[in-house]
């Protein structure tokens, strides 16, 4: 009796303490947790803040264009005639612009520079060769106004000729060095190089895509260079002042039988300075997602040398994609320069030193092009 007693009262010391002691550890695993959530948020509130940085500005928009256009033309036994050759030519377009605020600055190089192979003249010709560089500074005044100061350059690459038919030559047809000692040089690189700096103005009217810009500096400063001295007279350089008498000092340099051997191209200077005012208009015009036309007008009057005779740059250039890398495309460029006098063989006797001359070329081609980004 008396054991069973003793389990009785064990028994129910257990039933009264069992409650007691399970809200101690309850209380203790509380307090546990209490203070891990508190050291948690502790080290949160002291943990170094990650900041994110943002994307930096990119202020610079970059394009380029590249074109290269190949062709042939081969006859054999065509009753019309003909002759053969190969022709290619290359074309580059690059530009960066940055805008920022109300500051832009525009950059743009154009490169053009091709050959031609003919079968009836054992050489290769030069077709096409130009370089072309724009660069304008401005500041917006409005919407549709700028400020603008702008620099150019136009020159060429390399040494263009003239081929004429060599008169005397030995064997059934004239020899490469026949031809070379009868071409007659007619531009090369810095010969003639055209430099113009003009501060202005620009009206924009649509300043989301200037598919229209027109800039008026009625304060342009130009500069035309002629390296090489025999082509100075040919493009309106002036004599220097110790050769301004020129019956004293003729340009002709003649045999004994009169014919002219040479010119003294040394009497003329290397470069004319001009001041000026020029209108420049550009024109981009997108007709749809495949065809392209940009075109740009640039009229110079000189105020110190017969101001009313304009000189006259037009570029034209049409493209029309019609593949993912292939296009067609025509360009034309038109000159006329009241200072540059152009010989041609049906009136020379007329005009033997030159005349001013409209001056015109025109390019066809299909070929491959890519663009650097590809439009989305």
């Amino acid at each position: 009796m008396k054991f069973k007693n003793i389990i009785s009262a064990i028994t129910l010391a257990s039933a009264l303490l069992g409650p007691v002691s399970l809200q101690a550890q309850t209380d203790t695993t509380k307090k546990d947790a209490q203070s891990a959530a508190a050291a948690a948020a502790a080290a949160l509130v002291n943990a170094p803040q990650t900041q994110v940085v943002p994307p930096k500005p990119n202020y610079w928009k970059k394009s380029l264009l590249t074109s290269i256009q190949f062709s042939q033309t081969k006859f054999n036994n065509w009753a019309a005639g003909g002759i053969d050759n190969v022709t290619l030519a290359s074309y580059i377009d690059a530009n960066a612009n940055y805008a920022q605020d109300k500051k832009f600055w525009n950059n743009r190089l154009q490169v053009d520079f091709g050959f031609i192979y003919q079968d009836d003249k054992p050489f290769v010709q030069k077709n096409t060769d130009r370089i072309y560089l724009e660069s304008k500074y401005g500041h917006r005044i409005t919407d549709k106004l700028n400020y603008s100061g702008q620099f150019t350059f136009r020159s060429q690459f390399t040494n263009s000729y003239k081929y004429n038919s060599p008169k005397d030559y030995e064997g059934d047809k004239p020899s490469r060095r026949d031809w070379m000692n009868a071409r007659t040089l007619k531009s090369g690189f810095l010969s003639p190089a055209y430099f113009t700096v003009g501060l202005g103005i620009d009206w924009v009217p649509n300043p989301k895509n200037n598919w229209l810009v027109v800039n008026f500096a009625p304060i342009t400063g130009g500069l035309t260079m002629v390296t090489d001295e025999s082509l100075r007279k040919g493009y309106g350089l002036e004599r220097k002042s110790k050769y301004k008498d020129e019956t004293q000092y003729p340009y002709n340099i003649t045999d004994d039988s009169g014919a002219v051997v040479g010119y003294h191209g040394n009497y003329y200077k290397s470069a004319k300075w001009q001041l000026g005012a020029q209108l420049k208009v550009d024109l981009k015009l997108r007709i749809n997602s495949n065809i392209n036309y940009s075109s740009q007008l640039v009229l110079f009057s000189d105020y110190l040398d017969n101001p009313q005779n304009l000189r006259v740059n037009w570029d034209n250039r049409f493209n029309w994609v019609l593949a993912k890398y292939f296009t067609f495309s025509l360009t034309t460029f038109m000159i006329y320069d009241d200072n540059v006098l152009i010989k041609d063989e049906s009136d020379i006797d007329k005009y033997p030193e030159g005349k001013k001359r409209i001056q015109f070329r025109e390019l066809i081609g299909f070929g491959f092009s890519y663009t650097f980004p590809r439009p989305k």
